[in-house]
C-alpha cells in the first residue's frame, strides 16, 4: 500500500488501467445496518424495557441527556455488534443509526447541550462506566442502582413470555465455567483445575434460553449456590406452569447431597454425572470385561451399560439409581457413571445416558457463545459487583440475539447459526444514513449478499406475537 500526496487518499494496486484510490469522505455511513433487526426484536419482545425496570435512576431529570433505557440499549446493542469495551463507545457514540435505534429523538446529536458533545448523540465511556459502577457505590456521580432480585426474575420472565403454551416437560441445564482474570479484581482466587486466577460463574439454561448467569468466586465447589438458584427458578416457572415436569441436568460437579435431596423433596427429577471411584469401578467390573472382549473381537469402541442401586458410605442420605457405562476404546477402559431420580420404567439405562444426559453438551456451546461472541469474560473492573453487571449485559445481549434467532431466523439457513455468524451475515451491513425533518433514511448496501434473507427476517419478526408482559 502506498499513500498519495493527499493524506486523505489511500492508493492500492490498480485494476487494469484504472487507479484504485480510497478516501474517508463517503459521508454518514455505518457498518452496522443490521442493528435495525435488534431494534425490531427488542420492540416485539420489550427485552430492554423490562431489563431497565430492574434499575432505579436517582439522577435529577433536568440534568439527564441519556435516559436509563437509552444507556442500557446502547451498551447491550454494542455488545451484540461486537463492541466489547467501553472505550469503543468514544467513536461509536457518533453513529446516527445506533442513536436512532437506541431511541434518540436527535440522532445527529446536533442539539446537545455542550458544544464538545454536539454531533455525538450517544453516551461516552465515562457515562457508561458510571452506569456499571452504580451497582457498587452511590455518590454524586453514580446514581443508578440495580435490584439484583429483579434481574434474576427478568431472565426467567423473558423465557416464560416467549413460550406460546406450557410444555409438559423441560430440562434445566446447570454448568460452571472459568472466567480468567488478569488483574487484581476483587474476589480473585487461583483455581487448580483451570490453572489460573478466575471467577467461576454458574449458568442455567433451558434449551437455548438463558435463565441464570451468576458470577461467583472460584474458591468454592462448582455446585456452590446452585440450590438457591434452582429453588427460585423452579418456583417462578411453576407459578406460570404448575403442571410442568422439570428435570435438572449437570455434570459430576452437581452430584451433591444437598442438591439431590432438594430435588427429591420438591418433585424435581435429576440426572447428574457421577465421579468414579474404586467402589463404582468394582461394581462395573464384569461389564468392563465384557466391553473389552467385544472390542478385541470387533476392534471398534464397545459399550455395555449396567443399572444398579448405590449409596456412598457417608455423604448420601439414601440409596439412588446409578447407571454405569462400561466403555472400551483403543486407549483402554473408559468407565463413566450417572446418578438419577428417573425410573428404569420410563428411561432405560442406555437411552438415558446417550439421549438425555449427553444432550447437555449443547449447553456448553451456549456458554461458548457468551464468552467468545458476546464477551462475558470482560470482567475487568475492580469490584465483583460491577463485574456481575457486565456479565448481565452480556447475558442480555445473548438473550436478544437468541430471540432474533428464534423468531427471525426460523426456517432459514441461519436457524441454528452461532451468534457471531448471525452478526457477520445479517448485522454487519454497510449503509448510508440520511436524517431529514420527518425521517431517518437508511440506505442499505445494494450488493449485500443476504438482502433477501434480511427482508424475510423483518417479515417474520413482524409476524411474531408481541411479548405477553
Amino acid at each position: 500500500m502506498t499513500t498519495d500526496c493527499n493524506p486523505q487518499q489511500l492508493e492500492f494496486q490498480g485494476v487494469g488501467r484504472r487507479r484504485l484510490v480510497a478516501c474517508f469522505d463517503g459521508g454518514t455511513l455505518t457498518s452496522d445496518g443490521g442493528v435495525l433487526l435488534l431494534g425490531e426484536v427488542d420492540r416485539r419482545r420489550t427485552i430492554l424495557d423490562r431489563f431497565a425496570s430492574c434499575f432505579t435512576d436517582h439522577r435529577h431529570p433536568a440534568y439527564v441527556e441519556h435516559s436509563l433505557e437509552e444507556l442500557l440499549r446502547q451498551r447491550v446493542f454494542a455488545l451484540a455488534l461486537a463492541y466489547e469495551d467501553l472505550n469503543d463507545h468514544e467513536e461509536l457514540r457518533s453513529d446516527p443509526l445506533l442513536a436512532a435505534v437506541v431511541g434518540k429523538a436527535d440522532p445527529t446529536g446536533r442539539d446537545r447541550r455542550h458544544e464538545q458533545d454536539q454531533g455525538k448523540p450517544l453516551a461516552g465511556k465515562s457515562t457508561l462506566n458510571r452506569l456499571e459502577w452504580g451497582a457498587v457505590k452511590q455518590d454524586r456521580y453514580r446514581k443508578i442502582t440495580v435490584d439484583v432480585e429483579a434481574v434474576d426474575r427478568f431472565f426467567v420472565d423473558v423465557f416464560l413470555s416467549g413460550q406460546p403454551e406450557a410444555p409438559s416437560e423441560i430440562v434445566l441445564d446447570l454448568d460452571a465455567t472459568d472466567d480468567p482474570l488478569h488483574g487484581q479484581q476483587e474476589g480473585r482466587f487461583f483455581h487448580g483445575y483451570y490453572g489460573g486466577y478466575c471467577y467461576l460463574p454458574l449458568y442455567i439454561f433451558c434449551g437455548p434460553h438463558l435463565l441464570c448467569a451468576r458470577l461467583r468466586r472460584s474458591d468454592a465447589d462448582a455446585s456452590s449456590g446452585a440450590v438457591g438458584e434452582v429453588d427460585r427458578i423452579v418456583a417462578q416457572i411453576r407459578q406460570s406452569w404448575p403442571e410442568v415436569r422439570i428435570i435438572l441436568r449437570g455434570d459430576s460437579g452437581f452430584a451433591r447431597e444437598e442438591l439431590m435431596a432438594w430435588c427429591e423433596s420438591h418433585a424435581v427429577d435429576f440426572v447428574f454425572g457421577l465421579a468414579r471411584n474404586k467402589r463404582l469401578q468394582r461394581a462395573l467390573g464384569g461389564e468392563l470385561e465384557q466391553a473389552q472382549a467385544l472390542y478385541e473381537e470387533s476392534k471398534k469402541a464397545s459399550r455395555v451399560f449396567k443399572d444398579f442401586v448405590y449409596q456412598t458410605r457417608r455423604s448420601w442420605s439414601r440409596q439412588r439409581r446409578v447407571i454405569g457405562k462400561a466403555e472400551y476404546l483403543a486407549m483402554g477402559a473408559n468407565p463413566r457413571f450417572l446418578v438419577t431420580s428417573l425410573s428404569s420404567q420410563t428411561w432405560a439405562a442406555q437411552t438415558l445416558y446417550e439421549k438425555l444426559y449427553c444432550a447437555r453438551g449443547e449447553m456448553e456451546n451456549r456458554i461458548k457463545e457468551q464468552q467468545l461472541c458476546l464477551f462475558a469474560d470482560r470482567t475487568s473492573t475492580h469490584f465483583e459487583a460491577s463485574n456481575q453487571v457486565r456479565l448481565w449485559f452480556s447475558s442480555v445481549a445473548y438473550t436478544l440475539l437468541n430471540e432474533l434467532r428464534r423468531l427471525g431466523l426460523e426456517g432459514t439457513e441461519l436457524a441454528k447459526a452461532r451468534c457471531d455468524t448471525i452478526r457477520s451475515k445479517v448485522l454487519k451491513i454497510g449503509a448510508q444514513v440520511r436524517v431529514s425533518v420527518r425521517r431517518v433514511w437508511i440506505h442499505l448496501s445494494s450488493s449485500h449478499p443476504y438482502a433477501a434473507l434480511f427482508t424475510r427476517i423483518v417479515s417474520q419478526l413482524r409476524a411474531s406475537p408481541p411479548a405477553a408482559v
